[in-house]
């Protein structure tokens, strides 16, 4: 009964083997009009810090805009030069001379990131897509510059950083420095005009919000003597170390936390959750396997959120909502706008009572569309804020199910936790901030034993 309605999967993230579709990504809402944002040259560049697929997927989606005057990637920095060259290279036989990085706009190194944003001027766009663990050193650099900036989801890996990426938004503000979040499903048409209808009591009053992401995949194994060798763990903790990206439950989860968040145009105050581990796991890294959140907000309204990694289980991607008049769907399949209002509380194809129109385009072309017309247009936009209390909302809800406790909004604030506390100084020789035992286990959330705000 409470299936997600079938939507063909939309995702930024394969860009490069999905032919010349994000190359259609033309101007939505009818044609960006292009003002020069600075004097001279009116080319927006691009740094790309951090080379992965979001990234780059992130450099296709810009490089899509069209009619709205010229963007070209000119910089790149990355732990690993053959990885960036890699990918130079695929985004090249793409997008041809709008890939402008020779070998000395090419940096490596922890200090890389100092570089390519120091080459930058005023209306250019340094593109921040490592993990979490990093990425507000890296914003607070550019927001100081005065660099506008793309931050990636998850914003930073604990509330420690968060707090940090908070003083950076309010200098953002003074500056004027605009920042896009990695949150795209906000700026896809269809939830929009399902969020009007909300606004509007076409669903009464909003009693329940459930948003669930059950898929399979597998843990960490041994990783034997580079267990406990930083450039390692960056490399296999992406998602199984809580200190390089936050786990897996928050990677994949926040999108659809964050649409709970705005569903009900507010934070909750309380966050309460379950958790659990596959029986006889072999799993060496950090997550658990099942996360079951109940947030509470101000007026006692529920959103109830799950994350499961489990293999031969029932899959779900998909947010519901629930009103005293009806039943909608928000989101769907890869976070693709499956968007319909039901007749009553019954989730079915047959019982559709209203659709809105079809996004044309994928939600992260949406988003840059937009924030490359704020640009050239110099209209404010900033996410920051709001992007960070999404995440803290997310690490609320870890915190509850690996803690085995209430979770509080206010403790959340309060929250100067960090999992690294020498992130600036960071070298290659670093000391890692967690270590794998001799069977090359690590260090496992254990209610009464464990800490994280």
């Amino acid at each position: 009964m409470m299936q997600p309605m079938d939507t063909p999967k939309i995702n930024r993230r394969q860009f490069l083997h999905q032919g010349s579709s994000l190359a259609a990504g033309a101007a939505v809402l009818g044609s960006l009009s292009p003002t020069l944002y600075a004097a001279g040259d009116d080319t927006i560049r691009l740094a790309l810090l951090g080379c992965g697929s979001r990234g780059t997927g992130a450099v296709g989606d810009a490089l899509s805009v069209r009619n709205s005057g010229p963007v070209k990637l000119y910089a790149m920095a990355d732990l690993d030069p053959k990885r960036m060259e890699a990918q130079r290279k695929a985004l090249q036989e793409k997008f041809q001379d709008r890939i402008d990085v020779p070998e000395d706009r090419k940096f490596t190194g922890f200090r890389g990131y100092l570089q390519a944003i120091d080459i930058l001027r005023p209306g250019d766009i340094a593109m921040c897509t490592t993990r979490s663990y990093i990425r507000p050193v890296h914003v607070e650099y550019a927001i100081r510059k005065g660099i506008n900036v793309f931050m990636e989801k998850p914003f930073a890996s604990d509330p420690g950083g968060l707090h940090r990426l908070l003083r950076a938004g309010e200098a953002a503000e003074k500056k004027g420095v605009k920042v896009l979040a990695g949150l795209q499903c906000r700026h896809s048409p269809a939830r929009q005009a399902l969020i009007e209808k909300i606004r509007d009591g076409a669903m009464g009053d909003i009693t329940l919000i459930r948003a669930n992401r059950f898929g399979g995949g597998g843990g960490l194994g041994n990783q034997g003597e580079n267990a406990n060798k930083l450039l390692s763990q960056l490399q296999f903790g992406k998602i199984h170390l809580l200190w390089v990206g936050s786990g897996h439950m928050v990677d994949n989860l926040i999108h659809q936390i964050d649409e709970c968040c705005w569903i009900k145009e507010s934070w909750p105050v309380a966050a309460d959750g379950l958790g659990g581990c596959v029986a006889r796991s072999k799993d060496c890294g950090q997550n658990i396997d099942v996360y079951s959140i109940e947030y509470t907000f101000a007026d006692g309204t529920k959103a109830f959120c799950g994350f499961r990694r489990m293999n031969k289980t029932r899959n779900e991607f998909a947010t519901f909502v629930h009103g005293t008049r009806c039943a909608a769907q928000f989101s769907g399949q890869t976070h693709a706008a499956t968007v319909h209002l039901f007749k009553d509380q019954r989730i079915e194809k047959d019982n559709i009572a209203w659709t809105p129109t079809k996004d044309a385009f994928s939600p992260w072309q949406y988003e840059w569309n937009v924030f490359i017309d704020s640009i050239r247009k110099d209209r404010p936009h900033n996410e920051l804020k709001r992007a960070v209390y999404s995440d803290l909302t997310s690490l609320m809800g870890r915190a509850a199910c690996h803690l085995g406790q209430t979770v509080t909004w206010d403790e959340m604030m309060k929250s100067r936790f960090q999992f690294c506390d020498y992130l600036d100084d960071l070298r290659d020789d670093s000391p890692v901030p967690v270590r794998a035992d001799a069977s090359g286990q690590f260090p496992v959330p254990i209610p009464g034993q464990w800490t994280e705000i």
